[in-house]
């Protein structure tokens, strides 16, 4: 498997099973409903570990352009083959949307509620405030990034057979427990997108399908959880040098 096809398989997993636990808990008629905010950022953190799992050996299971973003800054990727990453983790996070949408789609028709809908496929902020909404993305893809780094010593292998961490599947394990606690500590104020891929693919594909009744693009926010996570990125690789 390419490194293009493990980025967007393993961000289509991420999406549709982290998409699908929010959609599992809000929407009308589901068994799940209203399972709360633990069960979404546990959803979450697994959805994380399963994606790792399946796209670690094969392209290092970046998922998330904050961390291939961290790791040209670091050297450890070129710009040709980030550009590459970016898209296939894009088009793997609208995909794994469009499959969330279509699994659901009796439930969507259900739920009257445009906010919840669109909770389902991307964040909105608890108290809009754009500067403080900015700063939250910020610190929380610090913390993902920050213990990355830690985990990986610097790099994320990209060669075959290697996983983020080197420990095979089990690898994935603490980069899920960081994702869990990122949510449970610090998701309350925007929903912790800490991703742009895993936002901004699933509003396209929001904007895109024939949902009854829907919330508006948000424009004037959707910019946040996409230059807040790679603000917070570089923040870390900077911090990382330092202490290196």
């Amino acid at each position: 498997m390419t490194p293009f096809i493990a980025e967007f398989l393993g961000t289509l997993i991420l999406i549709l099973l982290g998409g699908g636990v929010v959609a599992n808990v809000l929407l009308k008629g589901t068994n799940g409903n209203n399972g709360g905010w633990i069960v979404i950022t546990t959803g979450w953190a697994l959805a994380v570990f399963t994606g790792v799992v399946i796209a670690g050996p094969y392209s290092g299971a970046h998922l998330n352009p904050a961390v291939t973003l961290a790791m040209v800054l670091t050297g450890s990727l070129g710009y040709q083959d980030a550009l590459l990453y970016v898209i296939a983790q894009i088009g793997g996070a609208m995909s794994g949307a469009f499959l969330v949408w279509l699994m659901y789609k009796d439930h969507f028709d259900e739920t009257e509620d445009p906010g919840l809908k669109q909770a389902v496929f991307c964040t909105s902020p608890a108290i809009r405030n754009l500067p403080i909404n900015l700063i939250s993305e910020i610190i929380g893809t610090f913390v993902l990034i920050l213990a990355v780094f830690f985990f990986t010593d610097g790099e994320i292998a990209i060669e075959q057979t290697k996983t983020p961490i080197g420990l095979g599947s089990i690898g994935a394990i603490p980069v899920a427990f960081v994702v869990w606690v990122i949510g449970l500590s610090l998701g309350g104020t925007t929903g912790y997108a800490i991703n742009p891929a895993r936002d901004l693919g699933p509003r396209m594909m929001h904007a895109i399908l024939p949902i009854k009744n829907k919330a508006s693009f948000n424009a004037s926010y959707a910019w946040v959880p996409v230059v807040g996570p790679l603000i917070g990125s570089a923040i870390a690789c900077l911090i990382y040098i330092m202490l290196a």
